[in-house]
């Protein structure tokens, strides 16, 4: 019988060549090489192929996490065979939500495994402890090896299987230590084997970089069903949790968090978070209404304004997109007779929320006028719209529903896309239509009053004369 061939693969870079050398010719880093040995040509399908009946295909039953927000990130709950991936900052909370939801699920009556390589079984109890929590249910199992685990797994056919993390774990088929690239994709490949074959939720915890992504390979994320990442301002106790990828849910939904002294309680108005405004108007400050996912979300943007001191003029955004804030000066420059070439510009999206969407074209134009001006726009105003290189105003997804949230607010007045004006009157609140840059801000400003003009200080006293 003839031997199977063998390949040499990299462990930094997952590249293959058919020989042994001391260096990878991929990546150029030395003694990474590891043999393996190819597959087989022709082997034949362990599964028959079967026709594809979608009428047959029942939806999946879900398992609720406990938490309603992250039922709502994941697509309504935890789908059974499904694995997710978590990721995060060091101390953002990733351990404390999961072993929350084991517990609840646990409650519920679900045999739940958490395995745990960075904590022992004391220190998890010990944080259980803390949070109030209590399963019968739940089991605690602080291991390393993969296979110990899946076996473990299988004995108490537990319906969630929690591994806090995928970069602790080692797979004994593998002779790299744990973390190294080969464990993280083998040992990844393993679970979801597991879970597809047994209909065990596997939800594994991730390690990130210093870039913010989750660490090892990118084919973690591929092999994966769901992948969430946890997000939070410094020094904020409020936490996000983004859907990044989701086979069974909205991509980009996003999970309201609090972190209190007894754990993540979840945000049930979220639009709170961001609306936490002073007690009088301010000028560079207006509200507009993104939308993520499935439900729309009201959110302050800060336009501060001022002369450059030295130097190039600074252009600063957080939470934005700094060249389409670039695009935006020259739009208003060109066709509103804003010039801000001769000043800093420094926009801000209160909260820590990151805004991918251009709906916030059209009101950061406004707070960039309203800044420049000293003029503070009514606090009861809201505003949301695209702008195009030509000067006009561009109309957003969903229009009618993000008015209506606006309403539902307490804002009276929205500055909006001519072809995003509601049909039918919104109660309570007026609606005014543009379709040009100049037309919004005019219509924006004509409701403002300057602001306070502030005396200026006393000057300085002259030493007396010496006589």
């Amino acid at each position: 019988m003839a031997r199977p061939s063998t390949v040499f693969v990299c462990s930094a870079c997952a590249a293959s060549t058919p020989k042994w050398q001391g260096q990878c010719p991929s990546c150029g880093q030395w003694n990474v090489l590891e043999r393996r040995e190819a597959p087989r040509p022709g082997a034949a399908a362990r599964e028959p192929a079967i026709p594809l009946r979608l009428d047959s295909a029942p939806e999946p039953a879900r398992c609720p996490s406990g938490q309603g927000e992250l039922d709502r990130v994941l697509g309504g709950g935890i789908v059974p065979g499904s694995v997710t991936l978590l990721g995060g900052d060091p101390g953002i909370g990733k351990s404390t939500l999961l072993l929350q939801v084991a517990a609840q699920v646990a409650a519920g009556g679900g045999s739940v495994l958490y395995a745990s390589g960075e904590e022992s079984a004391s220190q998890v109890a010990l944080r259980a402890r803390r949070l109030g929590l209590a399963a019968s249910t739940l089991e605690m199992l602080p291991e390393t090896h993969l296979e110990a685990v899946l076996a473990r797994a299988a004995e108490r056919k537990a319906a969630l299987l929690v591994v806090d993390s995928i970069q602790t774990v080692r797979s004994g088929e593998m002779d790299a230590s744990a973390g190294a690239v080969s464990q993280l994709r083998e040992c990844t490949a393993q679970l979801v084997r597991f879970a597809k074959s047994t209909g065990t939720a596997v939800i594994l915890i991730g390690h990130v970089t210093k870039d913010g992504a989750i660490a090892g390979p990118r084919v973690l994320e591929h092999l994966v069903d769901t992948v969430l990442y946890f997000e939070s301002e410094a020094g904020s106790r409020f936490r996000i949790v983004r859907a990044i990828k989701n086979r069974f849910g909205a991509v980009n939904e996003l999970a309201f968090f609090a972190m209190t002294g007894t754990g993540l309680k979840e945000v049930r108005n979220p639009s709170a978070i961001f609306l936490a405004r002073a007690a009088q108007p301010a000028a560079g400050s207006i509200v507009t209404v993104m939308r993520e996912g499935g439900r729309p979300l009201l959110i302050e943007l800060q336009a501060l304004v001022d002369r450059m001191r030295f130097g190039a003029p600074r252009r600063i955004a957080q939470g934005l997109d700094a060249n389409r804030l670039a695009m935006l000066l020259a739009v208003l420059s060109r066709h509103a007779a804003v010039s801000l070439q001769e000043h800093d510009v420094f926009v801000n999206a209160v909260g820590g929320v990151r805004i991918e969407e251009t709906a916030w074209d059209l009101p950061v134009g406004i707070a960039l006028a309203s800044s420049l001006q000293s003029r503070p726009v009514p606090d009861s105003l809201v505003s949301f719209g695209e702008v195009g290189l030509t000067g006009e105003v561009r109309p957003v997804a969903y229009g009618e529903e993000r008015l209506q949230e606006a309403a539902k607010q307490g804002f009276r007045l929205a500055v909006v896309p001519r072809e995003n004006a509601p049909r039918k009157p919104i109660e309570g609140l007026g609606v005014i239509a543009v379709s040009r840059v100049d037309e919004a801000l005019g219509a924006a400003l004509s409701h403002s009053r300057a602001a306070p003009a502030q005396a200026p200080p006393p000057p300085p006293k002259s030493a007396p004369a010496r006589s």
